[in-house]
């Protein structure tokens, strides 16, 4: 009976003694094909550039030259309030100058800038440029209307951030993808600007007609406020500004350098106005050009004085 026992109990060690060796062996083989799977999860982390959130911090210098009239400064003011990432500058000096502008958006912190020049009084010049390497658009404004002038219904919050929506004949041509892509980063009011708002609750519009760019400012209405409680309805009611932006020419550089592209129909105002005054002294030539080749008739018409006239009778 005593030798049964020794022997059931060698019996388990030697099997304690293999399923240690057995289990060690696993743990063994375990930790090698563990260490194998993390050594090549290290290689395809490093293979595989860790992808960052890029924040998109966009701020734009807003000023104007000497000369504006009371209608574009309040142009500039409507859209100081459209866009809250602006930061408004006092007017620059000099109109040849513009190679200061660049130093100015790097002072203040911008890598955006709207710049008005205003000629004669009467004719206004939007620049917008990508800072500090470009590049520029140098537009004409027309047919501009203000906020106070339009009186439209629509409203919407002072700080919010705006939906831009662009025309499809944008992507059409090559100086119309460029704008849209300058319009983008200007017009697009970041979400960490410090002045926004956290709602979206107007859209602006750029729309290409004519080889021009329409301006417009909606407001975004889910439901008709003739009916509230009914179900949801997207409408939009026009709040402004608005305004026409002829392109002249694009520059590769901010504010200059080489020509990208240029207007071949644009006409500057002052030789519209200097054609219409044309037009008005050739009125002013024909009437007197008749007026002499009357007199000149009148001369041939006239008679030759008798010799038997009272005058030269009683002389």
């Amino acid at each position: 009976m005593a030798s049964i026992l020794k022997a059931q109990r060698a019996n388990a060690v030697k099997a304690t003694h293999t399923g240690d060796r057995k289990g060690k062996k696993k743990a063994d083989d375990m930790m090698e094909l563990d260490d194998s799977d993390s050594g090549e999860d290290m290689q395809e982390i490093e293979a595989v550039p860790a992808t960052k959130n890029r924040k998109n911090k966009q701020r734009v210098l807003l000023l104007s030259s000497r000369g504006v009239t009371h209608r574009m400064r309040h142009l500039m003011n409507d859209l100081e309030v459209l866009l809250p990432h602006v930061k408004k500058d006092s007017k620059l000096d000099s109109k040849s100058q513009l190679q200061l502008l660049p130093e100015l958006a790097d002072l203040n912190n911008c890598n955006n800038t709207l710049y008005f020049e205003a000629r004669r009084h009467e004719d206004l010049y939007l620049w917008a440029a990508k800072m500090p390497n470009g590049p520029s658009i140098k537009m004409h404004v027309q047919n501009v209307h203000t906020m106070d002038e339009l009186k439209m219904t629509g409203n919407c919050l002072k700080g919010s951030r705006g939906l831009l929506s662009f025309d499809k004949n944008f992507d059409e041509t090559e100086w119309g993808k460029l704008t849209k892509e300058l319009f983008t980063h200007i017009f697009g009011v970041p979400p960490t600007a410090r002045k926004a708002k956290p709602f979206v609750d107007h859209i602006l519009t750029f729309s290409i007609v004519d080889q021009k760019i329409w301006f417009r400012n909606f407001q975004m209405i889910e439901k008709d406020p003739l009916a509230p409680n009914g179900p949801l309805q997207m409408t939009l009611v026009e709040i402004g500004p608005r305004f026409v932006l002829t392109p002249i020419r694009i520059f590769e550089g901010a504010f200059g350098g080489a020509t990208v592209y240029s207007n071949p129909e644009f006409v500057t105002p002052a030789a519209v106005r200097t054609a219409i005054r044309r037009e008005q002294g050739k009125k002013y030539n024909v009437r007197k050009d008749a007026e002499q080749a009357s007199s000149i008739r009148k001369e041939k018409r006239r008679r030759a004085e008798n010799e038997l006239a009272v005058s030269k009778v009683f002389a």
